[in-house]
């Protein structure tokens, strides 16, 4: 096996990069360096300035800079735990060259109103694109746990859906309300193909829709109804995937939702030591979430 076939490997094994991101990014790094005339593990300071730079020229964001070295990161991390370099040189570059400078911590995500939330998804016009948006909102799953969601993974009787396995979450049960089990409903009613081992959303090549995809169909569709300014590099003038997220906890959260059940769908673990002794149950997370999540009239 090759290097990079190896790091594949070991990212499947540690059930990491379900999407392949971190692979695609290393892959073109390391024909970069082959252009350049390099082995991987001959990098230098010199190659991550150009390689930088390149993805600079390409019209990357920031936000985007820092996805592509964060795969570098890992690649490297992989090769030193191989024992094939002594330090991962992505780390300390990445500090120098990547770093946030902000005057008050973090910059604000914009933060839409309910009636923003339903004007987006009632200006949609395809089934496929209205449901979801309509999952992110009412779930606040993240970008890459819609993307790998399968038919078979949700339960439409019970309103309830089981995101795949990945090392950010703690809890993968999530629940639905009715407006977006109809989403969902419209959504499946027009793919007669489908079964419960097909992706839940594909793209027009009848494929399983890549997060590319859907954060270039978010912001197209929050632009048409000025929720998004792509000229802006302003988190707050930008409407992303993420907004739906931060949409869903924040408005949980003003409704009155406990803290605790707010942490269980967006799959955070508990982190003090007397956590271990305090189970949360499901169903009264399903009553709660009922109760408090923000209705649309969709």
């Amino acid at each position: 096996m090759t290097l990079l076939e190896d790091f594949k490997a070991d990212c499947q094994l540690r059930n990491i990069d379900r999407l392949g991101s971190y692979h695609m990014h290393a892959s073109k790094f390391c024909s970069f360096l082959k252009a350049r005339g390099k082995d991987p593990r001959q990098v230098g300071k010199d190659d991550l300035k150009a390689y930088l730079q390149v993805i600079r020229d390409r019209g990357l964001k920031t936000s985007s800079q820092r996805k592509v070295f964060t795969s570098l990161s890992a690649f490297y991390a992989f090769m030193v735990d191989e024992d094939l370099m002594e330090a991962n040189p992505i780390m300390p570059f990445r500090r120098r060259y990547l770093r946030q400078y902000k005057d008050n911590g973090s910059e604000p995500r914009q933060l839409i109103s309910v009636d923003q939330a339903a004007m987006l998804i009632n200006s949609v016009l395809h089934s496929r694109d209205k449901a979801f948006l309509t999952l992110l909102f009412k779930t606040g799953m993240r970008l890459g746990e819609l993307c790998s969601l399968d038919v078979g993974d949700l339960n439409m009787q019970d309103m309830s859906l089981v995101l795949k396995p990945t090392a950010k979450r703690s809890n993968r049960q999530l629940f639905f309300d009715h407006e977006t089990a109809r989403m969902l409903q419209a959504w499946l009613a027009s793919r007669p193909d489908v079964n419960g081992g097909s992706p839940l959303f594909i793209s027009t090549r009848k494929q399983r829709i890549s997060p590319r995809e859907i954060e270039v169909l978010t912001r197209k569709h929050a632009s048409r109804v000025g929720l998004h300014d792509p000229n802006s590099e302003k988190l707050a003038d930008r409407f992303t995937p993420h907004c739906c997220r931060h949409w869903l906890v924040t408005h949980l959260l003003r409704a009155g939702m406990s803290r605790d059940h707010v942490k269980w769908i967006r799959g955070d673990a508990m982190k003090e030591s007397i956590d271990i002794y305090y189970h949360i149950d499901a169903e009264d997370v399903r009553k709660s979430y009922m109760a408090y999540v923000p209705q649309l009239g969709i």
